[in-house]
């Protein structure tokens, strides 16, 4: 039986987080096996905030290798970069021409990030959501990975497939959420009720993939923990519901098991423990990523592979649309 399509992507800026991996990353290893997987470094999205070319560069070779040292494995999947790939623009300017000012406008992230970046309120910044729905149309996708922060674009993607669909005939897939797995979201060592961020101010807020030993058991030392001793998850104790919530996410037990295996522990051998556990689980991952980046060659060959498939089927997606809307491709 021919596999759905799913399509998932990241972008390369900034250090990514122990929650990038544990809802993002690690679920695209599980996921390998059961979809054909497009899994995109997404530098066309990055530009929308200010970026350091060097930067930007050096950070799209890192964070493919650092996709290989977690397990998603090539060969098995469509390993790419965006910009590689001219069809996601060509696809999003038309997909423009689908899609309403004011549904952009009212997109969440948009304000976050205008309110963010208020001396760099682009285009692009508002526009994100129209080229994610061109990542995802472009490969006829049945299923994307989601978290909470992610339904509206994908809402965004499949309002602007039906309405093309509607106007020109069946051209797109339209795709469903991936619900991603309940407690996949890690929150920040020093404000429990948000999301752990790659894009922090605080140093000792979140848990970087490249962080080492001493800095992963330093933070977690120094994260906020609640009144009282006792180690249980709890709305009433958001601090330690999350390093629990950590600790089952590194070690494969349940939360429950977790508490069990705390009772009567104080939370300074608790945090110690947790910090610990992820460090350990980082080391292999970061030795790993280490080996791939001094082979410039191999990566080089997985990502001109990885553009030349995502390309050939995009190109197809692409190739209908315009056929569809009237644009002349010869005869």
């Amino acid at each position: 039986m021919e596999k759905k399509t799913l399509y998932s992507a990241v972008q390369p800026s900034g250090n990514l987080t122990i929650g990038n991996y544990t809802g993002a990353i690690r679920n695209w290893v599980a996921l390998q096996d059961e979809y054909e997987c497009f899994y995109a470094i997404a530098n066309m999205h990055a530009i929308t905030v200010r970026q350091e070319p060097s930067e930007l560069r050096r950070r799209t070779v890192e964070l493919l290798a650092l996709y290989i040292a977690c397990g998603v494995n090539p060969e098995k999947c469509t390993l790419y970069v965006q910009s590689q790939v001219p069809q996601h623009a060509e696809l999003t300017w038309v997909l423009n021409s689908m899609t309403y000012v004011g549904e952009m406008e009212r997109m969440t992230q948009f304000k976050d990030k205008s309110a963010r970046h208020a001396e760099n309120v682009n285009m692009g910044l508002m526009d994100y959501p129209v080229l994610m729905a061109a990542d995802i149309l472009l490969y006829q996708t049945d299923v994307v990975p989601v978290g909470v922060d992610q339904r509206q674009h994908l809402e965004i993607a499949r309002d602007v497939a039906i309405r093309f669909n509607n106007r020109y005939g069946e051209t797109f897939r339209v795709p469903e959420a991936y619900i991603l797995k309940a407690g996949a979201k890690i929150a920040s060592l020093q404000d429990p009720e948000k999301k752990m961020s790659k894009s922090d101010e605080n140093p000792n807020a979140s848990v970087f993939l490249s962080d080492d030993k001493d800095a992963v058991i330093r933070k977690f030392k120094r994260a906020v923990t609640d009144s009282g001793n006792e180690i249980r998850a709890d709305e009433s104790k958001p601090g330690v519901t999350n390093l629990l919530n950590v600790y089952a996410a590194f070690t494969g037990c349940s939360v429950e098991q977790a508490e069990r295996a705390f009772e009567g522990k104080g939370y300074g051998e608790f945090k110690l423990a947790v910090g610990e556990t992820v460090a350990d689980a980082l080391a292999p991952i970061q030795a790993e990523q280490k080996r791939l980046l001094a082979d410039k060659a191999y990566l080089g060959g997985v990502l001109a592979a990885g553009a030349e498939r995502a390309y050939k089927a995009a190109r197809k997606t692409l190739s209908k649309v315009y056929r569809k809307i009237g644009f002349y491709q010869g005869e």
